[in-house]
């Protein structure tokens, strides 16, 4: 087998078992629940998972999306998140080989979609998530086998985060200030200084702009179909997550293009 194929399917392997646990954090962090106990268990029944029943994706085919104790629903969320992350794994392999990047823009890829699911499902971003992600991003960069003045790179690292947040922190205190509420979470703040310290500053700029522009067509698709009022509340976090994995594939060419036009 060449080695680029073993690496590949080794990269879906893996994706499918962090997958697996990916669910557990989108489950249980929101809701401030341990994420180490108790053990996998049906959320209806309280039954607990056997192992030959926790396979990513394949027991929930073998069981039909139901539990094996009560026959209650298992929601398509759990084999579509262990696939998500699987994908972008391998997505991650073709996009820079096997390098300590591919390895870094995986984990990255992990806490994204975790984040997106959810802010979508529950409008938080816990703290558990995304404090940890910082800390692992720092820990990869400064870890990278090619990294020559680690000291250097610790300290890049840290200010990528600083500014990043630190642009969401002013837009979050003129909102407040001018509309007298919040716009957005400061659980957004720390998720875009988790995005600097994984993507690196000129990433993130452009995942933020992605992340306006659609959050704003979104909006604005709510008003014309009047599913909108002057309360409704937008899952910012979910479209700059998602816009963070846009931008650890295509951000540097993006970029680039924008740059092009001056």
């Amino acid at each position: 087998m060449p080695s680029s194929l073993f690496i590949l399917l080794g990269a879906l392997a893996a994706g499918l078992v962090f997958g697996s646990f990916l669910n557990v954090c989108i489950v249980r962090l929101p809701r401030h629940q341990s994420i180490v106990a108790p053990g996998s268990h049906c959320t209806t029944c309280g039954a607990p998972i056997r192992p030959w029943d926790n396979i990513p994706v394949l027991s929930w085919i073998v069981l039909r999306g139901r539990c094996r104790a009560c026959a209650s629903p298992i929601a398509p969320q759990y084999p579509l998140v262990e696939l998500g992350v699987a994908i972008l794994f391998a997505a991650c392999v073709l996009h820079t080989g096997a390098t300590w990047q591919t390895v870094l823009d995986a984990v990255a890829c992990f806490f994204l979609l975790g984040l997106a699911i959810m802010d979508a499902q529950t409008m938080l971003l816990p703290d558990a998530f995304t404090m940890p992600g910082i800390a692992v991003a720092f820990l990869l960069k400064i870890a990278a086998p090619n990294a020559h003045h680690r000291g250097a790179v610790a300290l890049r690292t840290l200010q990528d985060a600083a500014i990043a947040s630190a642009i969401l922190l002013l837009v979050w205190y003129l909102y407040r200030v001018i509309r007298k509420q919040e716009g957005i979470g400061l659980g957004d703040v720390k998720l875009l200084a988790m995005m600097a310290a994984f993507l690196g500053l000129p990433r993130t700029l452009v995942a933020f702009f992605l992340a306006v522009v659609s959050a704003a067509a979104y909006a604005l698709a709510l008003v014309v179909r009047r599913r909108a009022t002057s309360t409704t509340r937008i899952a910012f976090g979910s479209f700059l997550a998602l816009a963070g994995i846009v931008a650890i594939f295509a951000g540097r060419p993006l970029l680039t293009w924008y740059l092009s036009l001056f």
